[in-house]
């Protein structure tokens, strides 16, 4: 069959409308984006930064009962744990401690970026004993001329006053801290009266310190007594304050 030619023109045009608008209903394609965007996208997140810590002990070596000082410091961490029973702690402190041994102490900081850990050690050691020198050895010559008095009569008297009393107590004091003295008590009176009688007042007077003595713990066998009178007298002035000196029951070291 013979073709027409209005439909082979109608064909023609339908085919170069076609050719014409294909490049209009092709996917559209985005452009690629800017270097700088595309660097950016393959760059990791930075780490964050890794903890640091210190510890210091001062001193360093004590002796039992003494103390020493914890410092510590820490960079980019959000918690401080020490151990030695101190625990949780701010990022840089002090803190004094008392260890009753020795101690490692172990400071441990944590962050975004891991932990750090330091330590300090406490020596401690014993008290070190002082023992004090020597002292020098007294002899019982020089205790007994440092530590035994005389005592003191009244006129006509061999009772023991007060004042006698309190010397008697020393002295009985001082020869039981040293047991191996022995003494004679001697007794002694004014010039006032006959010899007879001051000889017998003196004996008197030596028995009163002895038995004295004996009642404050001293064992007799230690004690002489012997009288005097007025025949060794200490002062030879003729007035009250010399006879005083005179009334007594004088100590000396046998």
């Amino acid at each position: 069959m013979k073709r027409s030619p209005v439909l082979f023109a109608s064909t023609a045009l339908l085919l170069l409308a076609v050719m014409i608008s294909a490049p209009g209903c092709a996917k559209k394609v985005s452009p690629p984006p800017p270097a700088a965007e595309r660097e950016e996208a393959v760059r990791e997140t930075p780490a964050a930064p890794a903890p640091t810590i210190t510890v210091t002990a001062s001193p360093s070596a004590i002796e039992k009962g003494q103390s020493t000082t914890l410092s510590w410091r820490s960079t980019n961490a959000t918690g401080v744990n020490i151990t030695g029973g101190i625990g949780t702690v701010e990022e840089s402190g002090s803190r004094t401690v008392s260890p009753g041994s020795s101690t490692t102490y172990t400071a441990r900081a944590t962050g975004p970026g891991g932990d750090a850990v330091a330590e300090a050690r406490v020596t401690v050691s014993a008290p070190v004993a002082v023992t004090p020198p020597p002292s020098a050895a007294v002899s019982d010559a020089a205790f007994f001329e440092a530590s035994i008095r005389d005592c003191f009569f009244d006129l006509d008297e061999y009772s023991i006053n007060e004042d006698a009393r309190r010397a008697l107590i020393a002295n009985a004091r001082a020869l039981a801290e040293r047991p191996s003295l022995r003494v004679t008590i001697e007794g002694h009176c004014d010039e006032r009266g006959s010899e007879r009688y001051n000889l017998a007042l003196g004996d008197r007077r030596a028995n009163s310190a002895r038995d004295f003595l004996i009642s404050q713990g001293i064992d007799s066998s230690r004690i002489d007594t012997i009288s005097y009178g007025e025949e060794r007298p200490f002062c030879e002035e003729q007035n009250e304050e010399c006879w005083q000196l005179n009334r007594r029951a004088h100590f000396v070291m046998r």
